[in-house]
């Protein structure tokens, strides 16, 4: 793990890697088992999926596109966890089409409800492919992020229609559809029959912060995952942030 921490798109994934990290280990501990089931809905080619294999864990994968598919396994084979990880062709809005319910101690939803068709009804089958208390680490694009990145950057209009439209969107024509704010991602879970245990920013300075800087001075990374860490928990830096990061906990 400290060497991911060194690359720059591991500090876009820091907070997410704790937050996993920390709900896997309170699972472990409350089921007495090391080896957990895991799925990844939507886990592309596998950033979080085969490093969570190479812990120990069993992990399913469930993807839309077989290339993305076909590069998982030949990541999972080049880490030599080809026997603990799965890989199932399938839309990650109807996961009980694919995979067994009540069958998972943990579900990643990463970057998944800002496209799928209805929010709701993928939360409903993500809770249902849970065990009893199993756990849901949800990450999703943060409204008022985008409206802040917008204006930052002098695009005004594109902002405010951000700020006024109730998926975040920049325009009408805008191709990600769909952005959230953190009570929204909270009342999904609700519906779902999933508690909110703990909500964190993802990506507050990391989008910021000019790539050059960080290759110039190695230490410069530990320090912007640190301040990353520190600054998650701190509820007007997570209302900023790029990416919201919720773990909940099946009722």
């Amino acid at each position: 793990m400290a060497d991911r921490l060194r690359t720059r798109g591991s500090v876009r994934t820091a907070v997410v890697w704790r937050g996993v990290r920390s709900i896997l280990a309170e699972l472990a501990s409350e089921t007495g088992r090391e080896q957990l089931d895991v799925l990844d809905a939507g886990g592309g080619t596998g950033g979080f999926s085969v490093p969570l294999a190479e812990l120990g864990h069993r992990v399913t994968v469930v993807d839309a596109s077989p290339d993305s598919l076909a590069a998982l396994e030949r990541r999972a084979a080049d880490a030599g966890v080809t026997e603990r990880v799965r890989s199932v062709q399938g839309d990650a809005a109807s996961l009980l089409d694919v995979v067994t319910g009540s069958s998972f101690d943990l579900v990643l939803l990463h970057s998944v409800l800002e496209v799928v068709d209805d929010p709701a009804a993928a939360l409903a089958g993500v809770s249902a492919t849970l065990r009893p208390r199993g756990a849901v680490s949800v990450v999703a694009a943060n409204r008022l992020a985008a409206v802040l990145h917008r204006a930052a950057s002098g695009r005004f209009d594109e902002a405010l229609h951000a700020l006024r439209d109730p998926h975040g969107r920049y325009s009408p024509t805008d191709p990600a559809p769909r952005r959230f704010v953190l009570s929204e991602l909270e009342a999904l879970l609700a519906a779902a029959d999933l508690a909110t245990v703990t909500a964190h920013g993802s990506r507050v300075f990391a989008d910021l912060v000019p790539g050059g800087s960080l290759d110039a001075d190695p230490s410069a990374v530990e320090a912007l995952v640190a301040l990353e860490i520190e600054a998650s928990e701190v509820p007007a830096f997570r209302d900023v942030a790029t990416q919201l990061h919720v773990i909940a906990r099946r009722r």
